[in-house]
């Protein structure tokens, strides 16, 4: 039995005014949230034309003309700008009769596409109970024929499957809501041996280590520990009648683990360093969840993926910004001081979910408005941009040339120890552990 896909009803108009453009075919992204039950599409967005294809898209009318790569790329941009539950679901092409033949054969391969791009920009492994189908929807522009199949993203031989598309109306209107405020302070050592002083590689496997301690974290909602197969409206009261719901508020806490159980052996290792990257602010998160009886773990995962990818992406574009500015060949690491871009969040029309963006100090208010237009297709009016959040800062800070020889032979007698610690005695091993903490320490605090 195939998936049923629930559409916000305005999703049809949108679909058919885009349907009546003098094109040989449109493409686009569905956006929206899965469910183990069904699957909600709350968005659909086109893919904005590349400034040379505004001339040439009447004069080639073939699917072999689809620019993949603009696809995958806006596919990224946009997946930047969904706060957490939300995600791209799929693909969709508008298309005429003498095209329909290829059609399903470009959605395939452009949902593989997407989803290769979005997974390696994520910081997080998807769990063994996600849902990893994936919509590709035709539409015929003369017929307006709708036919929706969904193929799963984890297998590359996966073959079309067939799939519901049902228009619902105020579908997201009183989705739920849990929000948190997460305190970071990051500390990421710059290794000697990272060719090139390398800051975005050293800064992802940083933000790698620390978006497992936000995975091992304790959630509370509302201060509360609820079990993970709890419904997170267990207890509200059910409105009577035909009146809609309002949708459900949740103060989220995250407490995360200060050290490792005693089960857990560490290690301690010495590591030269050329400098470090400190990361350092909170960051506002947010989350939404159908109302369709959702689990207390899906609430869960889905604002876990919001605090990881908020800070991912932001460092993402800080990188793009620097390169813009400074260059790509950067090669004197000398201290810096960068302020990340702040979170702003922008509401959707008949739905309790609000769209994200960042921005820098210096962005004017219209550059926004533009990025929603270009990106998502979507007018905000200025005074419904809420800037959400205060100044999160990232200090990238070399170590001296100069190290003196106190420090040298330091660093000659841990690592001596540390060689020795493979072939003595757990005592020894511990002593030199202990050392090699103090070290550590002392090393990055001159």
């Amino acid at each position: 039995m195939g998936r049923t896909y629930f559409v916000e009803e305005s999703i049809g108009q949108y679909l058919s005014d885009l349907s009546t453009q003098p094109k040989p075919y449109v493409t686009g992204l569905l956006i929206g949230q899965c469910s183990p039950q069904r699957d909600y599409v709350i968005r659909a967005v086109r893919t904005p034309p590349k400034e040379e294809q505004k001339e040439e898209s009447i004069s080639s009318p073939r699917l072999a003309s689809v620019d993949e790569e603009w696809i995958t790329t806006h596919a990224s941009q946009v997946s930047r700008m969904l706060p957490g539950g939300i995600l791209v679901l799929g693909v969709f092409i508008i298309a005429t009769p003498e095209l329909s033949k290829d059609t399903q054969n470009t959605l395939r391969r452009l949902i593989f596409s997407v989803e290769k791009s979005l997974s390696r920009r994520r910081l997080w492994k998807p769990s063994e109970e996600e849902i990893s189908d994936r919509a590709a929807l035709q539409i015929c522009s003369a017929t307006k024929k709708v036919v929706c199949r969904t193929y799963d993203v984890q297998d590359p031989k996966s073959s079309a499957k067939p799939a519901d598309w049902k228009y619902q109306s105020a579908l997201s209107a009183s989705w739920s809501t849990l929000y948190c405020t997460v305190n970071v302070n990051i500390h990421i050592p710059l290794l000697t041996t990272s060719p090139n002083h390398d800051l975005e590689k050293n800064t992802k496997n940083g933000l790698n280590r620390w978006s497992k301690q936000i995975e091992d974290g304790v959630f509370l909602i509302n201060g509360q520990v609820k079990g993970h197969d709890a419904e997170l409206l267990e207890g509200q009261k059910k409105l009577r009648g035909n009146t809609q719901p309002s949708p459900q508020f949740s103060d989220v806490k995250v407490l995360t683990q200060l050290s490792q159980g005693s089960s857990h052996r560490s290690t301690a290792t010495v590591q030269v360093c050329s400098g470090s990257i400190n990361l350092k602010g909170a960051v506002k998160c947010r989350a939404y969840i159908h109302n369709n009886k959702p689990k207390v773990k899906e609430a869960i995962q889905a604002l876990k993926r919001d605090i990881i990818n908020t800070l991912g992406d932001r460092c993402e574009i800080l990188f793009e910004d620097m390169i813009i500015n400074e260059g790509p060949h950067k090669k004197n690491l000398e201290k810096e001081y960068h302020v990340l871009p702040q979170r702003l969040f922008v509401p959707v029309a008949g739905s309790s979910v609000m769209l994200s963006d960042y921005k820098f100090g210096d962005e004017a208010t219209g550059e926004i408005q533009e990025r929603f237009v270009e990106m998502l297709d979507q007018s905000v009016r200025a005074e419904d941009i809420h800037i959400a959040e205060e100044i999160s800062t990232v200090d990238i800070c070399p170590v001296t040339d100069n190290v003196d020889d106190t420090q040298e032979k330091k660093l000659t007698k841990a690592t001596l120890l540390m060689k020795l610690q493979q072939n003595m005695g757990v005592v020894i091993a511990a002593a030199v552990a202990v050392f090699a903490s103090i070290f550590s320490f002392n090393y990055f605090s001159d």
